[in-house]
């Protein structure tokens, strides 16, 4: 579990495809002491395992289901990707509860500066429209960002100079594609109530 607080930058050191998956070798920007072989890391928001670990970098693995759904299939050496490690229970959460289970991936169609901030346009994903509101949570590439607007088959979103400066949103354009993971609360919500409406119009 995360917080969709991103920890800091990470740059990918290498990539190699073995039997279909990707082995990638990651340095974080921060030194990352505490960590182990099978830990939980967010990249880019995707729950990773940590598989090799040393002071300087790490090592994890994306397996062929992980990059049909997300965007981790496109990177490759020298990219830089956004991390965090996993949530601690006595810490505050200063976002929201994330997963690092992503549910789609959106593109980035207008990106405009509103003075210093920038002014985000990212195509929604028909399956995930649902569960998208304004001023609801929503993750974009690990960072946990509350939702602007949202249009027919787009959201809007607005990213601050702090988040400018500490992810990979200074490296984002028009076109880049993006993970993305909706709010799990509103998965439960559909769930427990969707249920009842069906058995009360069966009954």
């Amino acid at each position: 579990m995360f917080t969709g607080i991103v920890e800091c930058v990470g740059n990918i050191k290498k990539v190699v495809s073995q039997k279909d998956c990707l082995h990638l070798t990651i340095a974080p920007k921060l030194v990352f002491d505490d960590l182990k072989s099978g830990d939980s890391v967010a990249i880019n928001g995707v729950c990773l395992t940590v598989t090799a670990f040393s002071l300087d970098d790490f090592d994890v693995t994306v397996v062929p289901q992980t990059q049909l759904v997300t965007n981790l299939s496109e990177l490759k050496q020298g990219d830089d990707v956004n991390l965090e490690r996993a949530m601690k229970l006595h810490s505050r959460i200063g976002g929201h509860c994330v997963q690092g289970h992503v549910d789609a991936v959106g593109c980035i169609v207008s990106l405009k500066a509103e003075g210093a901030a920038w002014l985000a346009v990212i195509s929604l994903p028909a399956e995930i429209e649902k569960y998208v509101i304004k001023k609801g949570y929503i993750t974009i590439d690990g960072m946990s960002i509350t939702v602007i607007e949202v249009m027919k088959g787009f959201f809007s979103v607005t990213f601050i100079p702090h988040t400018q400066a500490m992810t990979v949103v200074n490296r984002y354009v028009e076109g880049c594609r993006v993970n993305i993971e909706v709010d799990m609360l509103a998965k439960y919500v559909e769930r427990i109530f969707g249920g009842r409406v069906r058995n009360e119009v069966c009954n």
